[in-house]
């Protein structure tokens, strides 16, 4: 029979925490989408402070494990009105990471949908 070792249920605790904090930084980002409000440099800190600070969340996972989701003071970012633009990185706070593929998906999922009705506007060469 096998048991899982610590270094197993630390990677286990670590994916259902970050499960946990996707979730909710989709569900805070969510609030924004929906008021089709930019995501800005503000806003993406903004995020990432209620995330952070989320009770539920601290009260469910360790506090090593809350440390492990907390952006480094070594990793400064604006905090300005401008739109988020991370260019080509791909290293990036999980708060960060997880309110940007909100956003992507919600852009994408917009893009689409716009898309559909576009077609059904559109006018058939053949008259139909």
């Amino acid at each position: 029979m096998n048991h899982p070792n610590d270094h197993d249920l630390a990677s286990l605790r670590f994916q259902a925490a970050a499960r946990d904090l996707e979730h909710i930084v989709r569900h805070i980002a969510a609030r924004y989408i929906t008021q089709q409000v930019p995501l800005t440099w503000r806003l993406l800190h903004a995020i990432e402070a209620e995330a952070l600070a989320d009770l539920g969340f601290a009260s469910r996972h360790d506090a090593f494990l809350l440390l492990l989701f907390q952006r480094p003071d070594n990793l400064p970012y604006p905090e300005t009105d401008e739109t988020v633009d991370f260019g080509t990185s791909n290293a990036l706070p999980a708060v960060f990471a997880f309110a940007v593929n909100a956003y992507e998906e919600a852009h994408a999922a917009a893009m689409q949908s716009a898309g559909r009705r576009a077609a059904v506007i559109r006018p058939r060469a053949w008259g139909g």
